[in-house]
Order: C-alpha cells, then sequence, then structure tokens
C-alpha cells in the first residue's frame, strides 16, 4: 500500500489512519494538535548539555562523548536524523577513542519530543551498535514514549515530503 516512504515499515492500517488524517485535519494540523510549541535547545552547546544530563542520566557507564552537535550536511533522504562516531588514534602507547554525535539541523525546530528522540536513539548505540531488541528496550528504558514519538516523527517527515511547510519555527 505504502505511498509514504517514511511510513513503509509500519502496518497498512497505520498508514491508512495517516491518509485519513491527510484527507481530514491534514498531517500539520494533526502534528500541530500533539506538540504545540518548539523546544529552546538552538546551539551546539545547549545541545550538547542535553544531551550530557540524558547521559548522565541513564548511561553514566557508557563511554564518554566528546562532541555533541547540529549539522545541516546529514540529509534525510539517506536515512540520517542522527549520526553517532567514534575516532580512535594511537597517542604513545595507548589507543585514544573520541565519540561524537551529530544531530540533522532539522531538529533545531521541532518540538522536544522529537529531539528526545533522536537524542536516546543516538545515546544507546553507546551500548548497542544494532537496532535489535536490546537496542529497542534500551531507548524504552529512556524515554518510555519512544515509539510514538518516533512514529509523530515520521509523520512530520511525511507532512515536509509531501510539500507541507515546517511546523515550528523559532521565533
Amino acid at each position: 500500500m505504502s505511498a509514504f516512504r517514511y511510513l513503509q515499515a509500519y502496518p497498512d492500517n497505520l498508514q491508512l489512519q495517516v491518509q485519513k488524517i491527510i484527507d481530514g485535519p491534514g498531517l500539520g494540523e494533526w502534528l500541530k494538535s500533539r506538540h504545540s510549541e518548539p523546544h529552546t535547545i538552538r546551539t551546539d552547546g545547549a545541545l550538547y548539555n542535553y544531551v550530557m544530563e540524558l547521559k548522565t542520566e541513564f548511561l553514566r557507564q557508557a563511554d564518554p562523548i566528546n562532541k555533541v552537535s547540529y549539522d545541516s550536511k546529514l540529509q534525510i533522504i539517506q536515512h540520517a536524523l542522527g549520526l553517532h562516531t567514534t575516532t580512535s588514534r594511537i597517542q604513545g602507547s595507548k589507543l585514544k577513542s573520541k565519540r561524537d554525535i551529530k544531530v540533522a539541523a532539522l531538529f533545531k525546530e521541532t518540538p522536544i519530543a522529537f529531539l528526545q528522540m533522536i537524542a536516546v536513539h543516538e545515546l544507546a548505540h553507546l551500548k548497542v551498535r544494532e537496532h535489535d531488541k536490546a537496542f529497542y528496550k534500551l531507548c524504552h528504558h529512556m524515554a518510555p514514549e519512544y515509539a510514538q514519538w518516533e512514529f509523530e516523527l515520521r509523520v512530520y517527515l511525511t507532512h515536509l515530503d509531501q510539500g507541507g511547510e515546517k511546523l515550528w519555527v523559532a521565533a
């Protein structure tokens, strides 16, 4: 059935509900009714602090994070909304590694739920590399509404894909 590229993994009945919303009030109106305001985390420094608070609360023993930043080069088309990287180098007789998290610049102007969802997703990769059952269990531990937020984010991407305007523009 899927004409919605961001919702292809979801069952037909959910995609049909999305189509009904499009035919009714529209995706933009539906999303705005669920999330009325954008977050205020606009700078890389504020994003770093936000992600580190989540890490401290849920993943205290995980590897340290060197840098967290918004990245305007991450393309939704490549299905990369966030990215975690590890860089290793030899320094003397020791192997040093740095972990960075990049978040697509799209998330500068979204509700806090969407930013938290992507932050939790990238933090979970510090412990679990693959998108398996353990990975999603960890995501739900850090954000119990993770699955709902991911679905709503995919609905937002569908809204944008169909020519809709950004809904949460910073004042």
